[in-house]
This record gives structure tokens, C-alpha cells and sequence, in this order.
């Protein structure tokens, strides 16, 4: 079995409609056990109004939440049963095998470092996430957790990016690129400069194709895109305004008058195709990878069926053992300073 505990109190989304995602997926998955982590008595009512496999799914009370505008590192420390305290204690202890949050990412991520800890010559735990593309989608580390880097710093990102492109994506032999404001080696800063020595010379890194501008995220000429937090973040900020600006074009534009109206009705199932693509809820959350633990966080906006992939992403990425993966590379090789 994969034990998954699931934070249902600490998104922007009601706990009734997080526990259906969470359900949703324990009825499809014969595999997982599910600990739903918030206020008993909430969880416990809405449970009362369905059927499930009560043999498989616990509840763990946790009556405080670290919001969205706290201090991460002073809100661990002061909030002891918060949702984000409880879980990472609950993976710490081995009493699950991942856990999955909406809740403040900086508290996610503090929890997952300072409660779960590194693996052994991990410098910078990166926060990993897939974007849509046109055969499938590229993963993007760091996208926010580490916003000053090295270059041994992305040494590590490329490598863990490339196990997990390899393990959960499927992928073989995975495209690895740096993300710079141009293809040429003498392109970006220092640490654009640096960092494409160090990987264009690691053996381990197999198929590092050298840089690549923001664009190609969303080409099928790579799979996996090496950058700092601070810019991995502001392109996932400017991904999502763009993809909300285009749907919002979208909207407008088939509002019209009776032809567009009419041309929507047709164009509907095209659509909701593309639109699926685009979707968030779709990805299932963005592994903090480096941890000793297997630590999902999802978009603080995440409904039902975002809760729902986070938790078919988790038990995947138990199934994979990304964390022994990790741990075995670095143990093959000379540890990283």
C-alpha cells in the first residue's frame, strides 16, 4: 500500500471539495491509504455524507493552518498542530509515504526542510514543476524555492530533473537545457556561464543540449529546463497570467454576437481539449525534490480535481522511489559541494 496524507484545511478551497478529490482518487486506487489532515470534526462530517473504503483512509486531527500571508518559519514554530506541521511530522515519522499540500508554499517547503531534512549532499531542494508542451510537458526546477543559486546548485537540479524525467515521465534519455536569454554559450550572466561549464562537462548529466530561451518550454526540444528559483518563478507567474489572459480573450471573443456564440457550440470539444492541456488542476502538483521524503505541494487555488492528480502524482512518484533514486546518484558520485 502507499500511504498518502493529504492536507484538506489549508488551500483557498473549501475542505469539502479538497476530501471529494481525495476520495475520488481512493476509490479509482486499490493501492493508497489516505490520511486527510485538518479538524476532525469537519472531515468527519463530510465523510458521514459518502461512501468509502474506511479501511483504507484515516483522519489526523490538525486544528491550525498557516495562511498564506504568515511567516512561514515563525508560523511552524508557533503553530504546532498546524496541517503542514502535522503531515511533515506523520512523512518524518514514517508513518506515510508522502504529503501532499495547498497550503503556503514557504511553509510547505520549511516543513519539508526543516521537519522532514535533505537528503545526505543535497545543497538546495528544488520546487519541480511540469508545464504543458507540445508533445507532453517540460519539467522546470527551481521554480521558486531557491531564488539565490550556484552553479553546483543547478548541477544538482539538472540531475534530479533528470531521474525524475526518466522515472515519472517516462521519458528516455531526457533533454536537459539551461534556461538563458539566448542558445549561445556566451549568452546570460555569470551564473548562466558557470553553470553551462559544470553541466556541458558532468558525464552524468546524458543529454545536456545547452541552453535554451523561455520559449522552448513549451516546444517539444526539451524535457527538462535548469534555472534559479527567482527566474523559474517569474516564468511560472507570467506563464499563468498569460494562459488566464488568453482564456479570458477566449471567453470575449465567443460572446460576440450570434455567429460567435454559434462557432463556440462547434469549436467546444476542440476546446475543452486545448483547455485541458493548459489546465494546472491536470499536473498534480509540483514534488520539493531533495527532500528525504516524498513532499507535493499544490497551487493554493487547488479544488477537487487538482487534489485528485496530487494524490495519483504521490503515489506515483512513492511507486518510483524517487528519494532512493537521489540518494543512490549522489551516493555513486562524489558528493556535491
Amino acid at each position: 500500500m502507499y500511504r498518502i496524507a493529504v492536507d484538506v484545511m489549508s488551500g483557498e478551497k473549501d475542505a469539502a471539495e479538497l476530501i471529494a478529490g481525495a476520495l475520488k482518487a481512493l476509490r479509482e486506487e486499490a493501492e493508497i491509504e489516505l490520511t486527510l489532515i485538518g479538524e476532525y470534526d469537519i472531515i468527519s462530517e463530510e465523510l458521514a455524507k459518502t461512501d468509502f473504503d474506511s479501511k483504507r483512509l484515516k483522519i489526523e486531527n490538525a486544528d491550525q493552518i498557516i495562511t498564506m500571508h504568515e511567516s512561514p518559519i515563525k508560523a511552524l514554530r508557533s503553530k504546532k498542530n498546524a496541517t503542514v506541521n502535522v503531515g511533515a511530522r506523520l512523512l518524518k515519522d514514517q508513518k506515510v509515504d508522502a504529503f501532499i499540500s495547498p497550503g503556503n508554499t514557504g511553509s510547505v517547503m520549511a516543513a519539508g526542510l526543516l521537519r522532514v531534512g535533505r537528503i545526505k549532499g543535497v545543497s538546495r531542494p528544488p520546487i519541480a514543476i511540469q508545464f504543458p508542451a507540445a508533445n507532453g510537458s517540460t519539467l522546470v526546477l527551481d521554480n521558486g524555492a531557491n531564488t539565490d543559486c550556484s552553479p553546483e546548485n543547478l548541477q544538482q537540479f539538472a540531475l534530479m530533473g533528470q531521474l525524475y524525467a526518466e522515472n515519472l515521465m517516462k521519458i528516455d534519455n531526457p533533454k536537459v537545457a539551461l534556461l538563458n536569454i539566448g542558445e549561445e554559450e556566451s549568452k546570460g550572466n555569470n551564473l548562466s556561464k558557470e553553470s553551462y561549464e559544470i553541466l556541458s562537462n558532468d558525464q552524468r548529466i546524458k543529454n545536456f543540449i545547452g541552453n535554451v530561451e523561455g520559449r522552448d518550454i513549451f516546444s517539444d526540444k526539451v524535457d527538462v529546463v535548469v534555472t534559479d528559483g527567482f527566474v523559474g518563478n517569474v516564468v511560472l507567474k507570467t506563464t499563468e497570467g498569460a494562459a488566464s489572459f488568453f482564456l479570458d480573450l477566449i471567453k470575449e471573443s465567443f460572446q460576440t454576437n450570434l455567429r460567435s456564440k454559434l462557432a463556440a457550440l462547434l469549436l467546444k470539444p476542440y476546446l475543452k481539449k486545448v483547455l485541458k492541456k493548459i489546465d494546472y488542476r491536470q499536473y498534480g502538483g509540483a514534488p520539493l525534490l531533495g527532500v528525504n521524503g516524498i513532499v507535493i505541494i499544490s497551487h493554493g487555488s487547488s479544488d477537487g480535481t487538482a487534489i485528485y492528480n496530487a494524490v495519483k502524482t504521490a503515489k506515483n512518484t512513492v511507486k518510483e522511489d524517487i528519494v532512493a533514486l537521489i540518494k543512490s546518484e549522489l551516493e555513486k558520485n562524489e558528493e556535491l559541494e
